[in-house]
């Protein structure tokens, strides 16, 4: 049985503290809205990101064992640059997802509308999907030290 001044597993006091106003929510929403943006429009966009790519061919013409160092690095540069466009891509999803909690945390997401709530769970699906990409890469390359990388 819980303690009288506790509420849900927190002390009433702490529950106190942890209740954000409306204008607090809507001025973090506000914040969210502005990083989104500020992403979209930079060099960090998960499409300009993706863009950047080079081929094989860009670092030598000859076969892999006349120059292995830039196979080498091409194989390095399009790991990473994998890398960095998921980043890119998981951290703009997020940023999306945390204005829509934030909206919802404010008006309660019982009144969210339903679109709103759909790209929430298909935002908390993709990046899922991302994560479980990567967690496979890493685990299919975790014979790999790390002077291999």
């Amino acid at each position: 049985m819980l303690p009288s001044d506790m509420v849900g597993g927190v002390s009433a006091t702490r529950a106190a503290n942890l209740e954000a106003s409306g204008e607090a929510l809507g001025k973090f929403v506000g914040q969210v809205d502005e990083v989104l943006s500020a992403l979209e429009g930079s060099a960090g966009n998960p499409a300009k990101v993706g863009a950047q790519t080079i081929r094989a061919t860009s670092l030598t013409s000859g076969g892999e064992g006349e120059f292995p160092e830039a196979h080498g690095l091409y194989k390095q540069y399009t790991r990473v640059h994998h890398e960095l466009t998921t980043l890119s891509k998981t951290l703009h999803l997020q940023i999306e997802a945390i204005g829509i909690a934030v909206t919802g945390a404010r008006r309660g997401f019982e009144n969210l509308e339903e679109e709103q709530r759909q790209r929430f769970w298909a935002i908390q699906t993709e990046i899922g999907k991302l994560q479980s990409k990567k967690d496979d890469r890493q685990h299919a390359s975790g014979s790999q030290t790390g002077a291999e990388l």
